[in-house]
């Protein structure tokens, strides 16, 4: 069954649409956004893998010329490995959805977004972001942390949000803001020399719109979200913890004060 939800971010339809695509996949979503859209495929190992300690995470990033209603011409017509662009959006979308998964969940998690339709004005690197949360959020991982994030631009003395890539041009400032609903996760930013001012008010302005993308989100999980596995794993041992907090807490405080690289380091060692 296809289910719906949609809302008005900046002056645009922002619209998460999941039970029409990809539905043999572990769960999928479909995001857009002015006519930029999104596929994004979540599929899961159904046992933690033996024998590691950190979470089996892949984040992969297509996007092919046929979104943008172009075909590859000349002699070689298969496309070739995925973009700076592309690598660097894989990397936005890990950045603030890995350390939100419960530190004991192991289980090998692929996530896929496929850019379907790119409108040129639109980027689709924050929908990458909404459209992950989103099929986490409904799947059956364990993962309830939701995250959304935005673009905020500043042209002409006005924070824009999500702005067109004709009016990043003239932004002085072109910031990806990413957060939970309680707070910022994640800042990327490139500026022409705007103050801190206008830069954290630009953030609280991306966390703003953020909050109401998460809620939408919510809203989609209370329709289609799926029961969630049981977490199991090795549990954090508390007494060990504790034990080498008291040894290095004190001194570990002190390596992110003024003293000078080496100093740090003799510390460091001395520490290990």
């Amino acid at each position: 069954m296809t289910h719906i939800v949609q809302t008005v971010i900046g002056d645009r339809v922002l619209s998460i649409e999941t039970g029409k695509l990809a539905n043999q996949a572990g769960a999928a979503v479909v995001v857009s956004y002015g006519e930029t859209i999104v596929l994004v495929t979540v599929c899961v190992s159904s046992q933690a893998r033996e024998g590691v300690d950190f979470l089996p995470l892949t984040i992969d990033y297509e996007e092919r010329l046929y979104a943008a209603g172009k075909i590859p011409g000349g002699y070689f017509k298969r496309e070739g490995r995925p973009s700076q662009e592309a690598i660097l959006t894989m990397r936005l979308t890990d950045r603030p959805l890995r350390p939100l998964f419960p530190k004991n969940y192991h289980n090998d998690v692929q996530i896929i977004i496929t850019v379907l339709s790119a409108d040129q004005e639109n980027d689709p690197d924050s929908l990458a972001i909404i459209g992950a949360s989103s099929a986490l959020g409904i799947s059956q991982i364990p993962f309830t942390n939701l995250i959304a994030a935005s673009r905020v631009g500043y042209v002409d003395g006005k924070l824009i949000l999500n702005p067109t890539f004709t009016q990043l041009i003239n932004s002085s400032l072109d910031i990806i803001v990413a957060g939970t609903y309680e707070a910022v996760t994640m800042v990327e930013a490139g500026a022409s020399e705007v103050s801190e001012e206008i830069l954290l008010e630009a953030i609280q302005f991306g966390q703003k719109a953020n909050q109401e993308i998460i809620s939408l989100q919510r809203q989609l999980i209370q329709v289609c979200g799926k029961e969630k596995h049981e977490l199991i794993g090795a549990e954090k041992n508390s007494d060990l913890y504790s034990q080498v907090s008291s040894i290095i807490s004190d001194s570990f405080s002190s390596l992110f004060s003024r003293m000078g690289k080496m100093e740090q380091s003799d510390l460091l060692a001395e520490l290990k």
